[in-house]
């Protein structure tokens, strides 16, 4: 018995020890947190930022429009290049897109990059099923990605920022926010 609180003591003390000297290199998820606020803060300071959707979603347009916020979270803004003319997204409707995306920590940092996605291969179209939450090959990149669609028609063109919480998995646990500029279609182009 003795033996047995004496090795589950060690076993505890072990793993306390390997937590310590493990987080000495690492950001916590608060931190990691706070940088992410502060490079989307960095960025929108540029633009003028409405927290409200107009009515009757008459966005302003074009590159000098203000980013609207379109999700009740504030992890998602959107800055409308083109409104579309194909009508709006049905349920489930596939919907393909193409994009090219900037990570915004690098950004604030100052670093240079190169933006990456779909957007000059004609080879490799993406696409989702239009608010469908239950197939992975739509959720696979995240909420943030669909929210444009639900005020514009196809055929639209929008920057979009989208922190982490609204974006794939992979962002989400690198607690990464990326700037898009994406276009969406009704077919395959």
């Amino acid at each position: 018995m003795k033996t047995v609180k004496f090795l589950t003591f060690a076993a505890c003390l072990s793993l306390c020890n390997l937590l310590y000297t493990s987080c000495d290199d690492t950001k916590s998820y608060s931190e990691l947190l706070k940088e992410e606020t502060e490079a989307v803060d960095k960025f929108l300071a540029n633009y003028q930022v409405i927290y409200t959707i107009p009515a009757d979603n008459n966005f302003e347009v074009g590159p000098s429009a203000p980013y609207y916020q379109i999700d009740d979270d504030g992890n998602v803004f959107m800055q409308v290049i083109d409104k579309g003319d194909a009508g709006m997204a049905y349920d489930n409707e596939v919907i393909y897109f193409r994009y090219s995306r900037l990570n915004l920590l690098t950004w604030a940092s100052g670093g240079d990059q190169v933006p990456s996605g779909n957007d000059s291969s004609l080879a490799s179209p993406l696409s989702f099923n239009f608010k469908n939450t239950t197939l992975g090959s739509t959720t696979q990149y995240g909420k943030g990605i669909q929210l444009p669609l639900y005020y514009l028609n196809k055929n639209c063109r929008v920057n979009l920022l989208v922190k982490s919480k609204a974006g794939s998995n992979e962002d989400l646990v690198s607690v990464t926010p990326y700037l898009y500029d994406i276009r969406y279609f009704p077919s395959n182009i």
